[in-house]
């Protein structure tokens, strides 16, 4: 899907024909469309294709007539009716005349900048769009790391008295986003890196301040994602070993009672024994049922306190 937005009178809106100073968004383009785009604007259909493999790198490219930076930006994926969150390559095509932008799926990174929420924004301005972009990036980060966070606490409150492995895949599945975030984050800090040193891109003052707050931003998320990822490492181990602890008191639980169950089984058992009368007490005495019973019972009660005293129980 190929979108066209131009910055009119200060507002963007979307437009149907692109001329210079405007915005073309691609959105899991398709062939037809990338080999359109890279016959009309003198694109490489392979820089096109680059962001629709979720295994590409971030990285800078720079061509005669064109830059490319390609960086790695949060989204939500659903499975089982859960969200988790991972990351995927979106690219930022920069040419003379217009700035493009290259993605596998819509996302709320840009659609921000296409609803118009997104303040001092003007599609021919393209520097301070690339750095608007990355900066937006960073905070989009900076948002699911708390939200991951936030779900980690809801499952460590569950774990307090499970003994399922279910809240421990949930914790590492949410240890796998921060595994991604990280490695993301981290080459994107490469790319600003260059970013700053790039002579294909123009430096202006005014966005100076700007790509200061994209550096911090991102270190930020960094931070952030190493804190979490520690925390998150730790409490698996935590909470394994809590689990574990948890399924022994249950089995030593019903341990225990097997035991006191036992006794009335091993008594009554005896009892049900074909000897002579002679040979078992009470045969004789009119009250010898009630008084067996009463005896077990007794006996139970007895051993079930002291395996209660021992804190078996």
């Amino acid at each position: 899907m190929i979108k066209i937005f131009r910055t009119i009178d200060g507002m963007i809106h979307q437009v149907n024909e692109a001329q210079e100073g405007c915005w073309i968004a691609l959105i899991n383009p398709t062939a037809t469309e990338i080999l359109e785009i890279a016959g009309q604007y003198g694109i490489e259909q392979s820089d096109l294709r680059a962001p629709l493999d979720e295994e590409e790198r971030s990285r800078i490219e720079v061509e005669d007539n064109y830059t490319m930076v390609l960086v790695d930006i949060p989204m939500i994926e659903e499975r089982n009716d859960k969200d988790w969150y991972v990351t995927i390559p979106m690219s930022i095509v920069l040419t003379e005349d217009m700035i493009f932008t290259v993605c596998l799926e819509d996302t709320p990174v840009l659609s921000a900048f296409m609803d118009g929420r997104v303040r001092n924004f003007f599609t021919y301005k393209k520097t301070r769009f690339i750095l608007q972009i990355l900066y937006k990036n960073a905070t989009m980060f900076l948002h699911y790391l708390r939200i991951i966070d936030k779900k980690s606490e809801e499952v460590e409150k569950k774990l307090h008295s499970s003994t399922r492995n279910e809240e421990l895949l949930e914790l590492m599945e949410l240890e796998k986003s921060l595994v991604y975030f990280t490695t993301s984050l981290r080459s994107n800090e490469v790319v600003l890196e260059k970013l700053l040193k790039a002579d294909s891109i123009k430096h202006y003052p005014e966005d100076e301040e700007l790509l200061e707050d994209v550096i911090i931003e991102n270190k930020q998320a960094i931070e952030m994602a190493n804190i979490y990822s520690g925390i998150l490492s730790g409490m698996m181990d935590a909470y394994a070993s809590v689990i574990s602890n948890n399924m022994n008191i249950i089995m030593k639980f019903l341990t225990t009672v097997t035991i006191v169950l036992t006794i009335p089984n091993i008594i009554f058992g005896a009892f049900g024994m074909n000897l002579m009368s002679s040979g078992i007490p009470f045969a004789d005495n009119p009250w010898g049922f009630p008084i067996v019973i009463l005896l077990t019972v007794l006996i139970s009660v007895v051993v079930a306190f002291i395996f209660s005293k021992k804190n078996l129980f």
